[in-house]
């Protein structure tokens, strides 16, 4: 039998070194399903419960992989699925390529049973990269192009291929007339700095004397002349949200993350620094950065599309991040006045002392906090974390201390629910070896996570190490929007949007062949790590958490500082002893200028 367009989809997809393909059949794809099969299931298909599940795994293997991630969905329903876990790699720069299927040619046009103009609908999503493959000789180079784009952009691609094209025998470009050959693979560049910018760089650097420097996943790879550009200029280093696997919570200089998830000792690092130094992040929220006219600042960024934007920086060198740092190293003089330094540092040691004190508050039943303070000293060095959207990703911002080489993700810009599950299965095909967590709140357990553990099920005796611990933030209530509508709207909470139903997410679990452990008191937390991270099989934590420990960062607002120094007065003891220290200080500081 000759080679169809859909065995040669699945035969170059393995030349790309793609080993899983993470989607949900249907018969738009009919002629991949059937090629597969005759492959011998390579690239692995990996069923997920829904297309947009799938997506998020792709997401998440491409995180931390480092490689392309591969999705795959049917015409219509199938494809328009997949476009939150896709916006979802879109705003967060990481490359995939989504396989779609479509109509028969001889139908598009006839408002036929699911056909949707797909090139419009990924036109936006996939801006970078979209086409239809309505010959065979268009292939292999649509599909190459489809991933030297994802890799090129850090961006999701998209190839829609029409169910009976998957058919077709397939036949290559010739060399003819408007015949398109292509290649596999792609080599890249160390894109070196400007050396007049890194001159006039490192003279603005050296004229500071309270330096703050600010690292995203840009810097994943620079971790080492990050901390030698640090020591140098005795800075103190704070990380946007995607960045928090750059460098190690354990080193003293680092202030954790930034914004609005952000800890205390960042927000004074940013309020009482006069020079600002951004590397690899595209950080949004500007009034969490200096004031406008307060820092002279440089920015270090790979894509130049991304750069001068946030901040009035003085000098913008476009560059690979080690290679940019690495150039500057021997042109940075060393602050010899280690006052700053030893302030930053005394500040963070400060905030690490009241994270453990505020995780030991008590609660009805289990302070939240706490989920994430006894996790913190038992991961291990090597562990991959995720997090899924709300309240969870407060705490993960704030209260885990990453160590050793543990990477972390979570859907940093879209900020959607649903993606941590998907993301953990992502992490266990990328790294297969390493053990996974997941930090969900209940809400987006229940909007997808449930159904995705059947997906966990399926697959984890696959896996070198069994170890995925699904830790629950069990409340019964969609705890980041109920916060929200208070500080921002002033409102109370409104049950009816805000209440979940109940369930018991570890019989769930059990139910299903995994682990399943309950946890209803806080003396229980510490062995219920221990005895998820020493189980041989996926284990899910459901942990009774208290709803009303606000998820508000400690640079809180003016009228949240406020309304706290008001609770204070009223004597209202209960809602002060779960605010932050950093909203508690600010509260206090309202009551001193009173009088």
């Amino acid at each position: 039998m000759s080679q169809t367009v859909g065995d040669h989809v699945l035969a170059r997809l393995c030349e790309w070194g793609v080993e899983q393909v993470f989607g949900y059949p249907g018969d738009g794809i009919n002629g991949l399903l059937a090629a597969w099969g005759r492959a011998g299931n390579r690239p692995r298909f990996v069923q997920a419960r829904h297309e947009e599940m799938a997506a998020f795994a792709a997401v998440g293997y491409a995180k931390f992989s480092g490689r392309v991630g591969v999705c795959a969905a049917t015409s219509g329903p199938g494809a328009i699925h997949l476009l939150n876990g896709l916006y979802d790699a879109k705003l967060d720069h990481v490359p995939v390529v989504a396989i779609v299927g479509q109509t028969d040619r001889s139908a598009m046009g006839g408002s036929y049973q699911q056909e949707v103009d797909l090139l419009s609908l990924f036109k936006d999503v996939a801006s970078d990269y979209v086409q239809m493959v309505t010959v065979p000789e268009q292939l292999p180079n649509v599909l190459d192009r489809a991933f030297r784009v994802a890799l090129a952009e850090r961006a999701p691609t998209c190839v829609i291929i029409p169910a009976d094209v998957q058919e077709l025998a397939y036949s290559g470009p010739s060399h003819e007339f408007r015949m398109v050959p292509s290649s596999l693979g792609v080599r890249w560049p160390e894109v070196s700095p400007d050396d007049n910018g890194v001159r006039a760089a490192a003279e603005v650097l050296n004229a500071g004397q309270r330096v703050a420097m600010l690292v995203g996943q840009g810097a994943r790879g620079a971790r080492a002349e990050v901390v030698d550009v640090a020591d140098l200029l005795g800075a103190g280093v704070a990380k946007a949200l995607l960045g928090k696997d750059v460098l190690a919570d354990d080193l003293p200089f680092v202030t954790g993350a930034i914004g609005l998830l952000g800890t205390r000792p960042s927000y004074e690092l940013m309020r009482d620094c006069d020079t600002l130094l951004t590397v690899g992040s595209n950080f949004p929220y500007t009034q969490f950065l200096p004031e406008l006219d307060q820092a002279r600042a440089v920015q270090i960024d790979v894509d130049a599309k991304y750069i001068g934007m946030r901040y009035p920086y003085e000098v913008n060198l476009v560059g690979d991040a080690a290679a940019t740092l690495r150039a500057l190293i021997p042109l940075l003089r060393r602050k010899e006045d280690r006052g700053w330094r030893e302030t930053v540092e005394g500040n963070v040691a400060r905030w690490w002392e009241t994270v453990e004190r505020e995780a030991f508050v008590e609660g009805k039943p289990i302070n939240p906090m706490r989920l994430f303070w006894e996790a913190s000293s038992r991961l291990p060095h090597n562990a991959i974390l995720a997090a899924d959207s709300g309240s969870a990703a407060n705490w993960y911002a704030r209260d885990l201390r990453f160590r050793g080489e543990m990477r972390g993700s979570l859907s940093g810009t879209l900020a959607t629910m649903g993606p941590g599950v998907p993301y953990g299965i992502g992490a266990k095909y990328a790294h297969p070896d390493r053990p996974v967590i997941v930090f969900e709140g209940d809400g987006a357990m229940q909007m997808n996570g449930m159904a995705e553990l059947l997906t966990v099920a399926r697959y984890w005796q696959e896996w070198a190490d069994p170890r995925l611990v699904i830790a629950v933030l069990h409340n019964n209530d969609l705890n980041q929007v109920t916060w929200e509508m208070r500080a921002m709207q002033g409102a109370p909470k409104f049950p009816q949007s805000q209440m979940l139903p109940e369930v018991s997410y570890a019989d769930f679990a059990r139910s299903i062949g995994l682990d399943g452990i309950a946890v209803d008191e806080p003396g229980q937390i510490g062995s219920a790590w221990d005895r998820a991270l020493a189980a041989r099989r996926p284990t899910v934590l459901d942990v009774r958490t208290d709803p009303d420990f606000p998820p508000i960062p400690p640079h809180a607002t003016f009228d949240q500082a406020r309304d706290a120094a008001a609770a204070l007065l009223k004597g209202d003891e209960n809602r002060w002893g779960v605010l932050s220290a950093g909203l508690r200080t600010k509260a206090q500081e309202l009551l001193t200028r009173r009088g």
